[in-house]
């Protein structure tokens, strides 16, 4: 199918650009989105009327989104999240997620805006993108935490889930070394009650002195 783009769409071409594209792409996505038009000769001469029009709207909502592309780019969120000892999530951070937790932090942002790379399964810090007009994008990060302490650290560059290893390894070698103090002192214990001093060897020897005196 033929249409004409209403907008810059990414990958297919600029706002006027008459472009092929399969007929579920246009119709479930292109049309209804309202990012171009079936292009019918009766819709390529509307679009011709109406271009100075969309050209200017388009330059509009294109300073709006740089505006807030300026104080969107580089924010943080922190998004709580149960997780494991390694870090790996129990599920995964969402396009809705990101959009929830921009939003309660004053920003307007709707989850078809936000566009995830790859899926958000681990503790961290996470890069996410949102399209804030087909040519203005702004990055944000995801801070996910098990907790807002968690995030705190993560915030001031620590990988929670090393930092977890690395304490479980100190507790481990601690508890090593508590048992290996015990097990040298109950050995010099056992050395000391087994071996008598000469001066016990001593009081023995004249006691059975004495009562062999006594007998006689």
């Amino acid at each position: 199918m033929q249409v004409i783009l209403l907008e810059r769409v990414a990958k297919l071409g600029q706002m006027g650009d008459i472009v092929s594209v399969k007929d579920g792409y246009a119709r479930n996505y292109l049309l209804p989105q309202k990012k171009a038009l079936w292009a019918s000769e009766i819709n390529i001469k509307q679009f011709e009327v109406e271009k100075a029009q969309l050209e200017a709207n388009n330059l509009e909502t294109k300073k709006e989104a740089e505006a807030m592309a300026g104080r969107l780019g580089g924010q943080q969120f922190v998004v709580i999240r149960s997780a494991s000892d390694g870090g790996s999530l129990y599920g995964s951070v969402t396009t809705r997620d990101a959009a929830d937790a921009a939003t309660e932090a004053g920003f307007s942002v709707d989850r078809k805006q936000v566009v995830l790379t790859a899926p958000i399964k681990d503790l961290g810090m996470h890069s996410v993108i949102v399209v804030l007009h087909p040519e203005v994008e702004a990055t944000i990060e995801l801070n996910v935490a098990r907790s807002v302490e968690e995030a705190e650290l993560q915030a001031a560059g620590i990988n929670v889930a090393d930092q977890a290893a690395e304490d479980e390894a100190a507790a481990e070698l601690e508890i090593a070394e508590l048992f290996e103090d015990i097990g040298a002192a109950e050995l010099d214990e056992l050395e000391t009650g087994d071996a008598p001093s000469g001066d016990n060897a001593s009081t023995d020897e004249a006691a059975d002195a004495t009562d062999d005196e006594e007998k006689s």
